[in-house]
């Protein structure tokens, strides 16, 4: 008996682990079933033709901020995972942070599950929090699932007595004795408090409160102390480490050498720090501005260069929005603005833009940096990640020649604000599918908004 199929994808340069074949996809109850050529459609099997296009793997997001509960009108769950949709993205990793209460323990866990339910276009897993005073919640949220814990060397900022707050020395070292008995994993925003605290203080004090005064005050040496710092704790401890958007290829250079000594740690950087610079952060003003801050164009080149090499690990956005009058206002200070890029739904066409078409990277290295590596690294490649037989149908459609230039209205977030409007791009996502689902097409937008599943994790996962 012929296999029958719910969804053939027709005609498509399919992006395989290492290599682009013109293949069709076969999909049925939700998994990719078939990659051959000819697959023959039954009466009932939806058919798309991807002539012209690449057929990639879900972008798999591994660090956003939704802010529910209670700061959804930041940005809930509902937009954000529509925005993340109409940029390829099939599965994200939601951070503890900016939420109230913050996700620090199991009753605020259950919070956040609630706030998501029902809610997201694309699937999802969610990080726990390490912080002051929760080294016996850490437990309790291994068992529910959560895909790690995330803590802040420095101040993450935010207002009242409930905000997540940075970690202590004997914080930070206990909870990574606590993280490795559980087989767990830590990501860290790697900067030292002690030296950006006084130097941003300083700048403040002088009256030097601009764009390049504010990266100033978070020098590259602020990354490479805080990351050697947990290296050290690592070694001591055996905690598996992530560390989040990396800014310096000395930092990726020094992860990366303790990679090769043995170390379970891995780095991700942003499209941020391979599309901007400081010269952004002076022209947009607080639209682009972040922490780490972005650097010099010479810096942005070297990432680039480490990348090439195979020694940054994965891409993530690091989408952290805000209301307008917290960014865009012009009373504001750039030290007063909030400080994160609101840039999910542009990471995949930003990448295949810059990396690919420009500066003439394999497809097959951006789509594992976006898809494959993350997948394998928080233990979700026995699903996701990959275009292979038996994993979720999760699939977008790229125009590699689609030019167009991104506008606010082509932004589905709450707010639409971004430092990419304006910026021409020459590729388009124009579907994208999670577990066999249409939840976007370029024509209609987000068809399909509230089919994201909790994906719950399993520890102890290799390092790539």
């Amino acid at each position: 008996m012929e296999e029958s199929y719910e969804l053939i994808i027709k005609n498509g340069d399919v992006v395989l682990p290492g290599e682009v074949r013109k293949l069709d996809v076969g999909v049925k109850d939700g998994k990719i079933a078939a990659l051959g050529q000819g697959l023959r459609a039954a009466a009932d099997t939806t058919l798309i033709d991807a002539e012209g296009h690449y057929v990639l793997p879900g972008m798999i997001d591994m660090h956003v901020h939704f802010n529910e509960p209670a700061f959804g009108h930041w940005e809930g769950f509902r937009s954000g995972s529509a925005a993340l949709a109409a940029g390829g993205c099939t599965c994200y990793a939601d951070m503890p942070l900016n939420g109230n209460p913050p996700t620090v323990n199991q009753a605020a866990l259950q919070l956040k599950t609630e706030a998501a339910s029902r809610n997201s276009a694309v699937d999802y897993v969610l990080w726990g929090g390490l912080v002051p005073g929760n080294l016996e919640d850490l437990e309790d949220l291994a068992k529910a699932g959560v895909t790690g814990f995330k803590a802040f060397i420095s101040n993450p900022g935010g207002e009242g007595e409930g905000r997540f707050r940075e970690v202590d020395d004997e914080t930070l070292y206990l909870g990574m004795q606590k993280i490795a008995a559980l087989g767990g994993i830590l990501a860290l925003h790697a900067e030292s408090e002690d030296i950006t605290a006084v130097l941003s203080a300083d700048a403040v004090r002088s009256g030097k409160t601009g764009a390049r005064d504010f990266a100033a005050s978070r020098p590259a040496i602020a990354e490479l102390e805080a990351v050697s710092r947990a290296l050290l704790y690592s070694e001591r401890t055996g905690c598996r480490l992530h560390f989040v958007h990396i800014s310096t290829a000395a930092a990726i250079e020094m992860i990366h050498a303790a990679k090769q000594r043995g170390l379970d740690v891995t780095a991700e950087t942003c499209p941020h720090y391979l599309m901007l610079s400081e010269d952004s952060m002076e022209q947009l003003g607080p639209v682009a501005k972040c922490a780490p801050p972005l650097r010099s164009l010479e810096e942005q080149q070297k990432l680039w260069e480490v990348l090439a090499e195979g020694k940054i690990d994965l891409i993530a956005s690091d989408h952290s929005p805000c209301p307008p009058e917290l960014k865009l206002n012009p009373d504001l200070t750039f030290f007063e603005a909030w400080g994160g890029i609101s840039g999910a739904q542009s990471s995949l066409e930003l990448m295949f833009h810059e990396g690919v078409h420009v500066r003439g990277l394999p497809v097959t290295l951006v789509s594992a940096l976006l898809s494959e590596k993350p997948a394998r690294r928080f233990g979700l490649d026995h699903r996701k990640g990959s275009i292979a037989l038996g994993l979720d149908a999760d699939l977008v459609l790229l125009n590699p020649t689609a030019d167009y230039t991104l506008a606010a209205e082509d932004l589905f977030y709450r707010h639409k604000h971004s430092p990419y409007t304006g910026m021409t791009l020459s590729c388009k996502v124009t579907a994208t599918i999670c577990r066999g689902n249409v939840v976007y097409t370029a024509e209609q937008g987000v068809v399909s908004p509230d089919k994201g599943e909790w994906l719950q994790i399993n520890y102890a996962q290799p390092a790539l």
